[in-house]
């Protein structure tokens, strides 16, 4: 397959998210809901203060632990939320059936629940107030298409009693479980959206919602949602919250059409390579199993690391 750059327009769909790193105050007030609701088996490492949550092979999750980082600002942009993709919808139905019996042990909400047209999701508040979604998607030929091939959202009522007919009863997230999409909050919707799309190649899949705009890469619902529903009016700080996420590349021709892009565009970015303390803080690319990566922060500060060799 032959790869658009993000000067040819987008990137295509064998780009894809892979993990999420957030700042927390505390891992062990954290961990559980990521271990016993959403189902990802976590394995400490750094001597203990960072988090790594997956499914089977698959690292979803990073968690770091900073006991004095301050809760983020009110007027902050950062995460809205981090969305898990699991497999199906007897997947999805075994989260619903475990946030009864858990979430309140895991210091968790089940904030709420949805069909979106292209899938279903649960919504939750993890116990430092991160927004996460776990969904699956429905298969794409019953997406509701638009004349120029992008996708119509929506958010309507979930029938909560009908997912929780097709749980399949397994307690852990199942293969094939990974990071779908991340939702942030944005200063300003236009900015973030041209970013994404001329800087790093996506494309606009939905602007249906008012004061928002979803991305991706190929023909894929969104990787990136942009919202200002919350007024946030400065960039992303040092306290809890998001890190930094990574986008992921098929090759290194991508990777390198993606530079391109961001040199052409005047965009700051740094390099790194595999392992080592790199730009970024060294393991970006070493951990995801890449062997090189860009790491660039988006109008609002928020950290991207572009990888490949996964």
């Amino acid at each position: 397959m032959t790869n658009a750059s993000p000067s040819d327009g987008s990137l295509t769909d064998d780009t894809h998210l892979g993990r999420v790193a957030l700042r927390v105050g505390s891992l062990d007030r954290v961990v559980p809901f990521y271990r016993d609701v959403v189902g990802l088996e976590a394995e400490r490492e750094r001597d203990g203060s960072r988090a790594v949550l997956s499914a089977g092979e698959t690292p979803v999750v990073v968690l770091d632990e900073d006991p004095d980082a301050p809760e983020r600002g009110r007027r902050e942009a950062g995460l809205f939320h981090l969305a898990v993709r699991v497999p199906d919808r007897g997947a999805l139905g075994d989260v619903l059936s475990r946030a009864r019996t858990r979430a309140t042990d895991a210091g968790a909400t089940l904030s709420g629940a949805s069909d979106h047209l292209v899938s279903e999701a649960l919504y939750f508040r993890d116990p430092e107030g991160n927004g996460v979604e776990v969904y699956y998607d429905r298969p794409r030929e019953e997406w509701p298409w638009t004349d120029d091939r992008r996708v119509s959202m929506d958010t309507l009522a979930l029938d909560l009693g009908s997912l929780a007919d097709d749980a399949a009863g397994g307690d852990r997230a199942p293969d094939g479980t990974d990071l779908g999409h991340v939702h942030l909050e944005v200063t300003n919707v236009p900015r973030s959206r041209d970013f994404y799309v001329d800087a790093l190649g996506m494309r606009v899949r939905d602007e249906g919602y008012p004061s928002a705009s979803f991305v991706a890469a190929g023909e894929y619902h969104h990787h990136v949602g942009l919202n200002s529903w919350n007024t946030r009016s400065a960039p992303a700080g040092e306290g809890r919250g998001i890190e930094w996420f990574e986008v992921v590349v098929p090759d290194a021709a991508t990777l390198d059409a993606v530079r391109e892009s961001l040199v052409d565009g005047g965009h700051e970015f740094d390099e790194g390579g595999f392992g080592g303390d790199e730009p970024g803080d060294g393991d970006a690319a070493g951990a995801a199993g890449a062997t090189d990566s860009l790491v660039i922060s988006d109008p609002d500060g928020i950290e991207i690391r572009v990888v490949h060799g996964r």
